[in-house]
C-alpha cells in the first residue's frame, strides 16, 4: 500500500509538471501560436460537418504568471472554426466543468433553439453533458463564438470563426492573419463585480490631481467644483482598468509578442475581433494605413483609416500592405488608456514592434452627459419628482420626458442627448491623424429591399453608475416580464439613447440590422452598435427570425447587472405559419 500510494503521487506530481510545462508553453492553437505564417483554409482549423468542443479548466499563463481558465479544447483563445457558407453544420460540445456551460455563436444567423443563451433558447448544459448544435451556414464573413453562462467568456471561453463565401471573395489578399483582442484578469470576474458594487470606480487609479491642474491637462478648478456637485467624475471611462486587466492579441501580452509574418508587398487581411468582457479598444498600426472591407461579417465599401474604435463584440476585417520589411506594431490601447497591448507584423519571426507610450488620459465632457453646457437632470430620490429645481440642477422638461421609472436605479437622465453617429469615438477627439467613424461606413452593394420603418420605438440605456446598477428604461431584467414584441418580418426603428456616461456596446441576437448613419440604400449591417455616452443611434431591424432573441450590452457587468431584453418575434394573427 506504501509502494502504491508512493507511485501514485509521483504520477499526480508528473502530471502536474507536465500541465505546467504546457502551460508555460503557451499551449494555443497553430493560428494563435507566438509566431503565425498566417491562416489557411482547413489548415490548423475545425472544419467540415461534424466539430467536436470541450469546455473545461486550463491553467493559462501570461507575463510570466499562471491563473485558471475556462477554455474550450484546452486552448486559450479557442480553436478557430472555418465553416463554408451553405454547408451544414453539427458541433457537439461536452461541458467537463462542475457548472453549467453554453455557446453562443456571436453573428451567426441560427435557428432561435441552436443561439445558446441559457434560459432563453435552451437549458444550457449541463456538467457531463453534450449538446448537440446543428444548424445551416447561411452566409460569410468573420465571427467569433463565447459563453453565455456564469460569466465564463471573461475567463477565456471565447474563439474565432471564419466562414468562407459560396463564390468570389470580393476581397483581395494574399495572406490572412486572425487577431482576437481580449482583457485577462488573474481574479475571477465575480470578485471584480462585487468590487465595482462596492465603489463604481474601484479600479479607476488614474483620477485628477493637482500635477494635472497646473499643468493644464486636466479640468479646471471651477469645472472640478461643478462636476463634484453633479457627484460625477470626467475620468470615468472604464469600469474594470489596467489595474485589473493585463490586454492580450491572441492570447498574448506584450512581453510574449504575438508576431505575424508577411512579405513586403503582399495584401494582408487582419481579422479583428473584439472580444473582451469589458474593454473596448482603440486600434492602429502606426505608420501602416488600414483599409476598413468588412464590419461584423458584412461587406463594406472600402475606406482607408489610421485607427478605429471596436467596441466589445464588433468584428473589423482590414487590409494592410507593407512594402519594406521592417517590423510594425500593432496597437490595441484601452479607451481609458490605462494600458495597451502590442502585437508584431513582421517579415521574420524575432523581430518586435515598437510599443508606444501611452497617450494622455482622456476626460468626458458635457456632450457626454447629453447635455450642451447645461447641469444634467440628477433625480432626488428622497423628494417626489415635480419637475421642479434640485438646487442648480434641473429635470429635464416632462412634456418631453421619456417614460424611464425613477428609482434607486436610474440616477441621472440626459437632459439633450444628441445623434452621435458621426462622432469620433472616446479618447480620439483630438488625435491628429484619420480617425474611423460609424458615418464613413457604407455597404459593398444597395440594398435590393430598403422599405422604411412602420413604427419607432424609443430604448433608454440607463443606470446608477455609484450604485452600479444598469438597465433598460430604468428597469433590470430580472424585475422585467414583458419582452419587445414584433410581428414577423416587420420593420422597425430603434433608437437607442444613452443616458450614461459610458459607451455601450449593444448586440441583437439572430439579427443583423441597418446603422441608420445617412448611407441611404448603402447603410451598414451590423449586429453590435456602440452607443457614445449621453448620445443616440438609430437602427433599423426587420424582425425576420422567429423566437426568443437576446437583446443586451456586451458589456459583461453591464449585462449581468441588468441591461437585457428580451426580443420576441411571432407571426401576427391570421399570418400564414
Amino acid at each position: 500500500m506504501s509502494s502504491l500510494s508512493i507511485d501514485r503521487r509521483g504520477l499526480i506530481r508528473s502530471v502536474a509538471g507536465l500541465t505546467g510545462a504546457m502551460a508555460m508553453g503557451q499551449l494555443m492553437p497553430a493560428w494563435a501560436q507566438v509566431t503565425s505564417a498566417g491562416i489557411k483554409p482547413m489548415i490548423g482549423t475545425l472544419s467540415g460537418e461534424d466539430i467536436a468542443l470541450t469546455v473545461g479548466h486550463s491553467s493559462f499563463t501570461t507575463g510570466g504568471k499562471t491563473g485558471h481558465a475556462v477554455t474550450v479544447n484546452g486552448t486559450l483563445p479557442a480553436p478557430l472554426i472555418r465553416l463554408k457558407e451553405g454547408q451544414r453544420v453539427r458541433l457537439a460540445v461536452t461541458n467537463t466543468l462542475d457548472e453549467d456551460s453554453s455557446i453562443h455563436w456571436h453573428g451567426l444567423l441560427v435557428p432561435f433553439q441552436f443561439d445558446g443563451v441559457p434560459g432563453l433558447s435552451f437549458p444550457g448544459i449541463k456538467p457531463g453533458a453534450t449538446f448537440v448544435y446543428d444548424f445551416p451556414i447561411v452566409q460569410s464573413g468573420t465571427y467569433w463564438y463565447h459563453s453565455h453562462s456564469g460569466m465564463q467568456e471573461a475567463m477565456g471561453h471565447f474563439g474565432p470563426i471564419i466562414i468562407d463565401p459560396a463564390g468570389e471573395d470580393p476581397v483581395v489578399y494574399d495572406r490572412e492573419h486572425v487577431l482576437i483582442l481580449s482583457d485577462w484578469s488573474f481574479t475571477h470576474p465575480h470578485q471584480l463585480m462585487m468590487r465595482l458594487k462596492q465603489s463604481g470606480g474601484y479600479f479607476n487609479r488614474r483620477k485628477q490631481t493637482i500635477a494635472g491642474l497646473l499643468a493644464g491637462k486636466d479640468q479646471s478648478a471651477k469645472d472640478r467644483r461643478e462636476w463634484a456637485a453633479m457627484l460625477m467624475d470626467p475620468t470615468d471611462i472604464s469600469d474594470v482598468t489596467g489595474a485589473a486587466y493585463r490586454f492580450l492579441i491572441n492570447g498574448h501580452g506584450n512581453e510574449e509578442n504575438w508576431t505575424g509574418l508577411f512579405n513586403p508587398g503582399e495584401r494582408v487581411r487582419l481579422r479583428i475581433i473584439n472580444a473582451s468582457a469589458m474593454t473596448n479598444f482603440n486600434f492602429r498600426i502606426p505608420d501602416l494605413p488600414m483599409t476598413v472591407v468588412q464590419v461584423d461579417g458584412q461587406h463594406v465599401q472600402p475606406v482607408e483609416t489610421d485607427e478605429f474604435q471596436i467596441a466589445i463584440a464588433e468584428t473589423y476585417d482590414v487590409i494592410v500592405q507593407p512594402t519594406e520589411a521592417a517590423a510594425f506594431g500593432v496597437i490595441a490601447e484601452a479607451i481609458d488608456r490605462s494600458g495597451l497591448v502590442r502585437a508584431t507584423l513582421a517579415p521574420h519571426a524575432g523581430m518586435i514592434g515598437a510599443v508606444p507610450p501611452l497617450r494622455d488620459r482622456p476626460l468626458l465632457g458635457m456632450k457626454d452627459m447629453g447635455m450642451d453646457h447645461q447641469m444634467p437632470a440628477v433625480l432626488d430620490l428622497s423628494q417626489p419628482d415635480t419637475g421642479s429645481d434640485h438646487g442648480a440642477m434641473k429635470m429635464r422638461d416632462q412634456a418631453s420626458a421619456p417614460q424611464v421609472p425613477l428609482n434607486p436605479g436610474v440616477a441621472t437622465l440626459s437632459p439633450m442627448p444628441a445623434n452621435r453617429v458621426g462622432d469620433r469615438p472616446t479618447g480620439l477627439e483630438h488625435v491628429d491623424h484619420r480617425v474611423l467613424r460609424y458615418t464613413d461606413l457604407q455597404s459593398l452593394t444597395p440594398h435590393p429591399d430598403h422599405p422604411a420603418p412602420i413604427r419607432s420605438i424609443d430604448l433608454h440605456l440607463t443606470a446608477n453608475m455609484e450604485r452600479y446598477m444598469w438597465s433598460i428604461d430604468g428597469e433590470r431584467m430580472s424585475e422585467r416580464t414583458e419582452p419587445l414584441a414584433f410581428r414577423h418580418r416587420e420593420r422597425v426603428r430603434i433608437n437607442l439613447i444613452n443616458d450614461t456616461m459610458m459607451p455601450h456596446p449593444i448586440h441583437i441576437h439572430g439579427h443583423f440590422f441597418e446603422l441608420v448613419n445617412g448611407q441611404g440604400d448603402r447603410q451598414p449591417l451590423k449586429h453590435t452598435v456602440n452607443v457614445l455616452p449621453g448620445g443616440k443611434i438609430a437602427i433599423d431591424l426587420t424582425a425576420d427570425a422567429l423566437g426568443d432573441w437576446a437583446m443586451h450590452c456586451h458589456m459583461m457587468f453591464h449585462m449581468d447587472t441588468g441591461m437585457f431584453r428580451i426580443i420576441k418575434v411571432r407571426h401576427a394573427a391570421g399570418d400564414a405559419a
